[in-house]
């Protein structure tokens, strides 16, 4: 944690990803992989679905919510962080994924924006399917 108390980009960053692990469970996802990482690119989770294989992104802002919080308030989000250059390493590294164990399954690249209330230490998840 910082000086301050609040929690460092990294810890952000992990307890979006276990939220949205248990988002995406309850949505009736199988978590195949957390932190799927190669040197020529990371994805967050892997996931099934469907019979698809899916490839998703998580991007987390931690911070107080106002009380009326709600989709069609929030000018902000953070699942627009995710630039073309991050898709493209993630749609190269989905593609050798898929091509180091054979599976010609068809799959999909989604995002998962989180936001971690600060305050209530409460989470809000919305899922983004095929944003590329």
């Amino acid at each position: 944690m910082g000086l301050n108390g609040d929690l460092n980009k990294k810890e952000v960053g992990r307890i979006g990803e276990d939220v949205a692990c248990l988002f995406l469970e309850k949505k009736g996802f199988k978590i195949v992989h957390k932190n799927y990482r190669k040197p020529w690119g990371e994805i967050d989770i892997i996931a099934e679905k469907d019979g698809e294989v899916r490839f998703i992104e998580v991007k987390t802002v931690s911070r107080e919510m106002p009380a009326d919080f709600s989709r069609e308030k929030n000018t902000y989000r953070p699942e627009e962080q995710i630039h073309p250059a991050k898709l493209k390493k993630i749609t190269r590294t989905a593609e050798l994924y898929m091509q180091s164990r054979g599976d010609n399954r068809e799959f999909q690249i989604d995002a998962v924006g989180v936001f971690l209330d600060t305050k209530t230490r409460r989470a809000r998840c919305r899922l983004f399917e095929q944003i590329l």
